[in-house]
């Protein structure tokens, strides 16, 4: 495995023109909020000023509970006892509970959580930074996370499903002697079946299932897993919660940020709501008002004011954060000082900076997770041999093939060199015009249009033409694209781990962590 390349985000066309900006520190207001030796600085003190002593106790307490059944790494007790101190920080990501972890990103994205605890911990010695994966166990969209592909496979578990996912128990299991035979004459395919029988045993959560595999790959890292889905957590959110239910704070507080954010960029995220909470039964469904009364809907539940209240006060594991809440649960109850996600994870975020601050709840950084791309010697050779660089891929293809197949060829350039001339002589023609009436100076352009139209035409039956010709060349283009865009999207959104692990074992996870970028967004191209 070696490294050939690494990108900028800002160099690659694909990559939202929002995070592009927020990365440039080119939005307004969020200057703060990007990665910086000062801004880190900076945010130490505002969370240690906001952090009390009880809420440390209580995150130490839960996470000791949720991890009790498992054996620690001397780092993960070192980091938990850490934890308890108020010179203590995290560094956290969040993901859902993919089946087998899901695409591979969510090795990569815990990676740079790791490797940015120990970033800060250079630079900032004086201080402990813990790295915490944050399950995303309340969520309930289970076709969502009930599958993995691989290079040659695709699997998926069936469940009944509704509520929270971390709660679905796992009875289907073929899809793990189905996994055996694609992996068992593989270098490590033993190891990772066994991981995976571990992980999925029938009975087995899938919180459970996704707890043991990620205490599996990361333990030996320090890593601390969180799962939300917690009384004594949520505890610390009923003020925050009863706000949103009398007032709905979320959606009028960030109503300003949305808006410009709209305006400038076409559209946001995901819009709040006017109620951004759940309410958990056997499904999780969405908690509304109808001006009199609270009502779940989808669920004959309904509640008058005072009867809600009383039910968050005394049950508050029965209200669920949304996409947009949890943010502001996560911060409330962690001594966070930055986020590491996606670019649709940042960009809703970044909608929320107003409902922070009405909270004096001090904003995080925001980390724009790395990428990674693996590509054999022998795609790269191809690469090559076309003329071709890495960048390409991740720029207008359609373009680029189009470019190639008519390269150097003699008739486009005969139409190219006539329409110029056209171009040329109904300017003279227009500019005349101009001395007559009007009625003329229109016919000249409308004829102008219906001229230079035909070149248009014939360049693209040229382009038909030529694609059939050079059917091989086109073909090879193709496929090429393919390999770098499985399924036509970036390789990290649609191979699972075990694609790579199945060769490499753990110094495939070594490696990614070795040259994973901390102060910088990149793409990382690694030839094997």
């Amino acid at each position: 495995m070696k490294t050939i390349k690494k990108i900028s985000f800002n160099d690659i066309e694909s990559i939202p023109q929002l995070v592009k900006d927020f990365l440039k520190s080119d939005i307004e207001g969020f200057e703060n909020a990007v990665f910086s030796k000062r801004n880190f600085e900076n945010q130490i003190q505002r969370k240690q000023n906001s952090f009390s002593q009880e809420k440390r106790m209580i995150l130490a307490e839960t996470i000791e509970n949720q991890l009790s059944e498992y054996t620690l790494s001397s780092k993960q007790s070192e980091n938990l006892g850490y934890l308890r101190s108020n010179n203590t920080f995290t560094i956290t990501t969040g993901h859902q509970l993919n089946l087998f972890s899901g695409p591979v990103f969510f090795i990569y994205k815990i990676l740079q959580t790791i490797k940015t605890c120990t970033y800060l911990k250079e630079n900032f010695p004086e201080y402990n930074f813990v790295p915490v994966y944050w399950m995303a166990s309340e969520d309930h969209d289970f076709e969502e996370i009930n599958h993995f592909k691989t290079e040659n496979n695709f699997y998926e578990i069936n469940e009944k499903s509704g509520g929270g996912v971390g709660k679905i128990k796992i009875s289907d299991t073929f899809f793990i002697s189905e996994f055996e035979k694609e992996f068992r004459d593989t270098v490590f395919g033993t190891e990772l079946i066994l991981m995976l029988k571990e992980a999925y045993k029938s009975g087995n959560t899938l919180t459970q299932a996704i707890r043991i595999l990620v205490q599996r790959i990361f333990s030996k890292y320090g890593l601390l897993i969180l799962d939300g889905d917690n009384k004594a957590l949520k505890n610390e959110m009923i003020e925050v919660f009863k706000n949103e239910l009398k007032h709905f704070r979320l959606q009028n507080a960030s109503k300003e940020k949305v808006e410009s954010l709209t305006e400038k960029y076409g559209k946001v995220q995901v819009n709040p709501r006017k109620i951004n909470l759940f309410y958990l039964t056997d499904t999780r469904d969405r908690i509304d008002f109808d001006g009199v009364k609270y009502f779940v809907v989808d669920k004959n539940i309904e509640f008058t004011p005072e009867e809600i209240f009383s039910e968050l006060e005394n049950h508050p594991e029965k209200f669920s954060p949304n996409a947009l809440m949890r943010p502001v649960y996560q911060e409330t109850v962690l001594p966070n000082l930055a986020y590491i996600g996606g670019n649709a994870e940042i960009m809703y975020w970044l909608e929320l900076k107003d409902y922070f601050n009405e909270l004096s709840l001090p904003f995080p950084i925001l980390i724009p997770r790395n990428s990674m791309l693996f590509l054999s010697e022998k795609i790269l050779n191809k690469i090559n041999k076309l003329n071709l660089s890495i960048e390409d891929f991740f720029g207008n293809f359609t373009k680029l093939v189009n470019d190639k197949i008519l390269n150097d060829n003699k008739i486009l350039d005969v139409l190219n060199s006539r329409e110029e001339i056209l171009r040329k002589q109904f300017s003279e023609i227009k500019d005349l015009a101009q001395l007559t009436d009007q009625s003329f100076g229109n016919l000249v352009k409308a004829e102008e249009t219906r001229q230079t139209k035909s070149f248009e035409r014939m360049k693209k039956r040229l382009l038909k033409a030529e694609k059939i010709k050079q059917n091989e060349l086109l073909e090879r283009l193709e496929n090429l694209f393919l390999a770098v865009h499985p399924a036509k999207s970036w390789q990290e959104r649609v191979y699972n781990f075990s694609v790579f692990y199945s060769d490499f074992g753990s110094e495939w996870i070594d490696f990614c962590l070795d040259e994973m970028e901390v102060e910088e967004s990149k793409l990382i191209i690694v030839a094997i």
